[in-house]
């Protein structure tokens, strides 16, 4: 039995991204595409996201500027390729604050949000700190954070302290504190509740299938090339979403990779952005095929 509908949708892109800055210490190795995703999961009576994006305006068309992104789109225009409006989420379940996933909350009226308390306090704690310090804000939008503290004000979000398991039924919720981020997370998805046919939803500590295959599938788990927490840590993450889904890496879905459309069954919108899908609940009609 399965209860979830799980989709990555593309919503921009970087064309030509250095290889070290997803796989650490791949230097000279060249550039590659980068997609710019997240994650719907519907299902159980529920339309969930694992991050939001950004906005391409403010400081955070500055950023994205910054990173050469490239065909940006607003939720509304991505989402209605599986059916839904932004008005549609009733939860978001953000993996970290960078820009590209946390950007975006305003857009989603109806949502509540959740994330490590780790990650707001300690991105709330690096903002304050002086100028010589501020690579610890990399990839972050200072608004974004004071977002987040006016969306715990009126009680739509909802920070976590560590693991929380059948957060939703069977959707399971790890921290992988001081890995990417101070306070980064990854989702579960048990599809049936059963624990052999589930999925992890690996946020940025993978961006790329060899970060959990290795090289040339050898197995070696290799941590992504932007941190502010340790590369030790973000391995041992690497190996625990493994265990959790009987360590076959393919049930471990990073979305800055281009080849999960290899992997998975996709098409191209109009915009020429991906939408994949992962997997299909009981029930649900196929979003890229006919």
């Amino acid at each position: 039995m399965k209860n979830y509908s799980i989709w990555v949708l593309e919503y921009s892109r970087v064309v030509d991204y250095h290889k070290s800055g997803v796989v650490y210490g791949a230097h000279n190795e060249g550039y590659i595409r980068l997609p710019y995703s997240y994650v719907v999961i519907k299902g159980n009576g529920h339309n969930i996201m694992v991050d939001v994006g950004y906005n391409h305006k403010e400081y955070g068309k500055v950023l994205g500027e910054r990173f050469n992104v490239v065909d940006w789109q607003s939720p509304s225009v991505v989402l209605k390729e599986v059916g839904l409006t932004p008005e549609d989420i009733d939860t978001v379940i953000i993996t970290h604050a960078h820009f590209d996933h946390f950007g975006n909350v305003e857009d989603f009226p109806n949502a509540t949000f959740y994330m490590q308390e780790k990650e707001l306090s300690k991105f709330i704690w690096a903002m304050s700190l002086p100028h010589q310090f501020q690579f610890l804000m990399s990839g972050v939008d200072p608004s974004d954070l004071l977002r987040g503290v006016q969306l715990a004000k009126e009680g739509r979000m909802k920070l976590l302290d560590g693991d929380v398991e059948e957060f939703l039924p069977g959707i399971d919720i790890f921290a992988a504190f001081d890995t990417h981020t101070y306070g980064s997370q990854f989702v579960r998805v048990k599809q049936g509740g059963s624990e052999e046919d589930s999925w992890v939803l690996a946020g940025d500590n993978a961006y790329q299938f060899e970060n959990i295959e290795g090289k040339n599938q050898d197995g070696v788990l290799l941590p992504v090339g932007l941190a502010t927490g340790s590369q030790t840590e973000m391995i041992f993450s690497l190996d625990k979403m493994l265990k959790l889904v009987g360590r076959d890496s393919k049930r471990v879905i990073p979305i800055h990779e281009q080849g999960i459309t290899e992997r998975f069954p996709s098409r191209t919108s109009d915009k020429d952005l991906f939408i994949v899908e992962v997997d299909l609940a009981d029930g649900e009609v196929s979003k890229v095929q006919k």
